[in-house]
């Protein structure tokens, strides 16, 4: 038999109804198919009705058409925090948060406010902003779990230097932060930080579906075909799409990766299986197909 190719999965919460709906249909489906994964939770207010006003953005109108974003995400998210400030999903949603943890899962910082990263993240001081806010996810997160929080992954891929400065003052062992190619140490003006980055590699649903032929008829056959034995394969998911629309998708999926003999693992785990002699690579800022705006990607390496 064939040795199994390993790929890591990442579960992206943004959302109070990925939250209460996504997060424990996903913990099902994990379940039936004994799979570890790291669930990355916002844990602050949900505004994520607030992206509407980037439908003035053709290419974010044109991406959100395409993936049929109100039946991907429902009419409560597209709305969320338009007309009034967003519920606090740590706070209304704490036992779900806590039943990823206790099915074994790894858990960590996704944001405080999802939406106001996302969009500000570049004139947010580190002291001012983007500390306090790496602060106050953790420390909700870890009041809701009762233990120490030890990684993170910022939202929509947008990591600065600033970001990366401001989490070497956190415990994290590692962070998610950004799209590329193999596990690395960040480098910011020639210094090399402390906390391993594990990169992103696969394309997410909302990526791809609608683009090139790509249909939820073999969407699964084409993520399968972006797998590399021998490399570093990661595969973000997000409650609000697996977790609820795509729940049924995503199963298939797994059931079929499952015959090609590819077994899924958390990132720690990941991290664990290609930990020494890792490169230093510089974070830069990029744009991808099928997502609007820039994203950060692993630059160059050095050894």
């Amino acid at each position: 038999m064939s040795e199994a190719t390993i790929v890591g999965l990442r579960i992206d919460v943004d959302t109070m109804r990925g939250t209460r709906l996504g997060v424990p249909a996903l913990l099902q489906i994990l379940a039936r198919h004994q799979i570890d994964a790291t669930f990355f939770f916002s844990v602050g207010p949900d505004n994520m009705g607030r992206h509407l006003w980037r439908l003035l953005r053709p290419a974010f109108l044109i991406k959100m058409l395409r993936s049929n974003a109100v039946g991907l995400y429902g009419l409560d998210i597209l709305l969320r925090g338009t007309m009034w400030p967003g519920s606090l999903i740590g706070k209304h949603c704490a036992d779900t948060i806590r039943s990823a943890a206790k099915a074994g899962h790894e858990t960590g910082v996704h944001a405080w406010d999802h939406h106001r990263w996302q969009t500000k993240v570049v004139s947010m001081s580190e002291k001012q902003t983007i500390l306090p806010e790496l602060e106050k996810a953790k420390t909700m997160l870890e009041d809701i779990l009762g233990k120490p929080v030890l990684c993170s992954a910022v939202p929509g891929w947008r990591c600065t230097d600033t970001v990366l400065l401001a989490k070497e003052q956190l415990d994290f062992s590692y962070n998610s932060d950004c799209r590329g190619t193999s596990i690395f140490i960040p480098e910011v003006d020639g210094q090399r930080l402390q906390q391993p980055q594990i990169p992103v590699t696969l394309p997410t649903y909302d990526e791809v579906i609608g683009r090139d032929g790509i249909t939820d008829a073999n969407y699964n056959e084409y993520l399968l075909s972006c797998i590399q034995p021998n490399s570093l394969n990661v595969l973000t998911i997000h409650a609000e799409a697996e977790g609820i629309s795509c729940k049924q998708l995503f199963s298939d999926f797994l059931r079929e990766a499952e015959k090609l003999n590819i077994r899924f693992r958390s990132l720690q785990q990941i991290l664990q299986m290609n930990r020494s002699d890792l490169p230093s690579a510089s974070i830069t800022r990029q744009t991808i197909k099928g997502r609007e705006g820039w994203l950060s990607c692993q630059g160059s390496q050095e050894q």
